[in-house]
């Protein structure tokens, strides 16, 4: 039976913390638009910031759909499954923004990631996602699986580009600075990197691959 929660904390922040990946979904307002759902899994890059704010860190890649589509209405949801342990589901739905390097905000809120490393992924924005409904379910037909290890390969791709080359890999890709549906996406070319942005902190290592 599903449940509503006020905030998130206790045991509902403790599962959301733990699990490996989750999921988030996005849409335009046009009807014809294209929905967006997309996987989020590198160790470390999640965090809960208070009782009704999240953020992620948002990655180098081949589309920037999410970010377009919270640049044009601010929509996003959520969604964590137990894939260990006792079943459940919890969605966070919310209004999100991408936060861009040269926002002033960008050094204080990479300060909330100091588990992880963001340089070899080829960070471009921070999701910030204020919730206005959590609610979890029971997940009974979602299916056990172990989890091994992240994948090393994204930080192995985008750790050899530096800010110039980004940018340039970032200008051919088709749906980066325009979403499939022509909304404005990732605003191009991309500001540098802010030197000296956070304290050090541990790292979490990309994980080797078997040779």
């Amino acid at each position: 039976m599903g449940k509503t929660y006020e905030r998130i904390e206790g045991r509902l922040r403790t599962f959301i913390e733990e699990q490996k990946i989750f999921f988030t979904a996005t849409a335009p307002l046009s009807g014809e638009g294209t929905v967006n759902l997309s996987p989020k899994g590198v160790a470390g890059s999640f965090a809960v910031l208070d009782e009704r704010t999240v953020a992620y860190l948002d990655f180098a890649g081949s589309n920037a759909e999410t970010i377009a589509h919270l640049r044009e209405n601010g929509r996003i949801t959520l969604m964590w499954c137990a894939f260990d342990g006792p079943p459940n589901i919890v969605r966070v739905h919310g209004r999100g923004e991408p936060v861009f390097r040269d926002d002033p905000r960008w050094a204080g809120l990479l300060r909330h990631f100091p588990a992880v490393d963001p340089e070899p992924h080829g960070l471009r924005a921070v999701i910030l996602v204020t919730a206005e409904l959590v609610r979890d379910t029971c997940g009974y037909a979602v299916p056990l699986m172990d989890y091994r290890e992240d994948r090393a390969l994204h930080a192995r791709r985008f750790a050899r580009e530096d800010d110039a080359s980004l940018n340039a890999y970032f200008q051919r890709k088709e749906h980066i600075a325009t979403s499939i549906d022509g909304l404005p996406g990732l605003p191009l070319p991309l500001p540098p990197s802010p030197p000296g942005d956070r304290p050090e902190a541990p790292r979490i290592p990309a994980p080797r691959s078997p040779d």
